[in-house]
């Protein structure tokens, strides 16, 4: 049996950018990517804090170092600039791995720079 768990969070980013033209996806910082352990075309569900809306997508690596997250194609009409999202992905893991498994949370400021990033984990 295979349970999902939370793999890693960026967690209250603000949205920069929307292009609704483009094909679809969410543009993350290429840093915030490897601190959250995100790979790119990655599934992520991302949580807008200031509407409650839920969607899901995928990722495509921003520039580094520039605090980028743009919502492309239709995720485009689910958030504003300025916006506040939590960005998550999952991992399926057997009944084994769970004792094991650490997920990553990457918090950040106001310009998406990474303030603190962390292992959790799991208490069963």
């Amino acid at each position: 049996m295979m349970l999902t768990f939370l793999k890693s969070k960026i967690h209250r980013a603000t949205i920069t950018d929307k292009q609704l033209a483009y094909e679809g996806s969410i543009t993350v910082d290429k840093k915030l990517m490897a601190a959250a352990v995100l790979a790119v075309y990655e599934k992520v569900q991302v949580l807008n804090i200031n509407t409650g809306e839920r969607f899901e997508t995928y990722i495509i690596p921003g520039k580094p170092g520039t605090g980028q997250i743009c919502l492309n194609g239709p995720a485009a009409r689910l958030g504003e600039k300025g916006d506040l999202v939590v960005i998550l992905s999952y991992a399926q893991l057997s009944a084994a791995e769970v004792a094991a498994w650490r997920p990553v949370v990457v918090q950040v400021d106001g310009k998406n720079r990474i303030v603190k990033r962390k292992v959790l984990s799991i208490a069963c």
